[in-house]
């Protein structure tokens, strides 16, 4: 009897400190402040768009959602980060394109892909082909035909080596059947000055740093790189459309997780994120950093990081192309 009453009280305790009590905790997921991992520094795109989105969860979920800001090495800084974080639901990364170029770019990295998790897709930044408004050349066609006029071809400013607007760059050179020379800076302002300059022939970017430049008419759009047109600057062709078919690129960015934390609370972040870009005020000022809605699921999240993952990595390879 009295070993009956024990295994009794054991199987009862075991109920009460066992699955139940992590059910209970994910349900109650998030009891305490969560960190958001930025992989670049203050003021982007990336920063601000992820800082309106914490303060719509904190909102949301009544519970201190802070960004930190781990800028550096291509953002594989903020990748290893929480890829070696505990997955306990209090740690995500706000991941960026490179994301899905490192491997190719830099080779074996700190971490493993099957580290991390998708949650959820938030948005992408469309990049536009951007020339100076006293280039000689005023479209795509006279740019290539420039281009092809040159020995060594065409210049082209980047904010990196493997960045997105490198890439696109690349795929335009590529495809187009033209040399091409990428020229990194850092950040949009030191390749405006370059362009304003004449001393580089384009550049790929986005638009919000380049509208000023553009109103002013200094600047001239000569197309987008994305499947259709985009609605910050319908004007503007795709390149697609100027018979490039292959030459689409973005940056974008999502959430991922740790790859212990619990499918419940993924799915819940999950649920949270695609809430709060259907929010009106939140869409209209993330369209205010340039930024187009693509809110998707954890699955569907996934399946557009293998896409990209295939598509930049045959890129790197075919052209060579290595990281800093």
């Amino acid at each position: 009897m009295t070993i009956t009453r024990r295994t009794l009280l054991g199987t009862f305790a075991f109920s009460l400190t066992g699955f139940p009590f992590s059910a209970r905790t994910e349900e109650s997921w998030p009891s305490r402040m969560v960190r958001l991992i930025s992989p670049y520094g203050p003021g982007g795109s990336n920063d601000i768009s992820l800082r309106l989105l914490a303060e719509e969860f904190s909102r949301s979920l009544h519970q201190q959602f802070i960004v930190e800001n781990k800028p550096g090495a291509g953002t594989r800084i903020a990748n290893d980060l929480v890829a070696h974080a505990p997955g306990d639901g209090y740690t995500f990364l706000y991941v960026a394109a490179p994301y899905a170029t490192a491997e190719a770019l830099f080779g074996k990295l700190t971490y493993d892909r099957k580290d991390l998790q998708p949650v959820a897709m938030a948005v992408l930044a469309p990049l536009f082909l951007i020339i100076s408004a006293d280039a000689p050349f005023k479209a795509l066609p006279e740019l290539i035909a420039y281009g092809k006029s040159k020995p060594d071809g065409l210049t082209f400013a980047s904010p990196g080596a493997g960045s997105q607007p490198h890439l696109a760059g690349e795929l335009l050179f590529r495809d187009a059947g033209v040399k091409g020379l990428n020229i990194p800076f850092r950040g949009d302002a030191a390749s405006y000055t370059e362009l304003l300059a004449g001393r580089v022939d384009a550049t790929l970017t986005a638009l919000p740093t380049a509208l000023p430049y553009i109103q002013s008419g200094k600047f001239i759009v000569l197309g987008v790189a994305s499947p259709e047109r985009s609605a910050l600057y319908p004007q503007a062709p795709t390149l697609r459309e100027q018979g490039f078919p292959n030459v689409a690129a973005a940056g974008w960015y999502g959430f991922m997780a740790p790859s212990a934390t619990p499918r419940a609370i993924v799915d819940k972040l999950q649920a949270e994120v695609l809430r709060a870009l259907a929010v009106p005020a939140i869409k209209d000022r993330l369209t205010a950093q340039g930024l187009e809605m693509r809110a998707g699921s954890a699955a569907e999240f996934g399946q557009f990081i293998d896409s990209e993952t295939q598509k930049w990595t045959g890129l790197i390879r075919e052209a060579g192309l290595k990281g800093e």
